[in-house]
């Protein structure tokens, strides 16, 4: 039986940080502190944000300028208990909610 769930997409650039460190790992820390089912960080071939310019990847790019987006799924009391937190660590940033449908046994792993 499908569960509804919530979807977050948080759109960041991979030159972001939160207290000197990487921001997407600082994301991904706290959500599994909090105890959210799971996260994935999805880096983009090119893309741009804001009023910035497109970036792509290239050989002798050093990276930093690529957007990331950081997505995990859970249940909308888990998705909410941790969006305040989220908020400050990506101040500022495009923060994206949907509701989704878990089908199967997908939801097995959070619980």
């Amino acid at each position: 039986m499908p569960t509804r769930c919530l979807r977050i997409s948080v759109y960041i650039s991979e030159s972001d940080e939160w207290h000197g460190r990487p921001l997407y790992l600082e994301v991904l820390r706290m959500l599994h502190r909090r105890g959210i089912a799971g996260g994935t960080v999805l880096r983009a071939v090119a893309g741009f944000t804001g009023k910035g310019g497109v970036e792509t990847t290239s050989l002798v790019d050093a990276g930093g300028k690529l957007p990331l987006v950081i997505e995990f799924i859970d249940r909308q009391g888990k998705i909410e208990s941790v969006l305040p937190e989220l908020k400050e660590m990506a101040a500022h940033r495009l923060i994206v909610s949907e509701e989704v449908r878990v089908e199967g046994d997908g939801l097995g792993t959070m619980e």
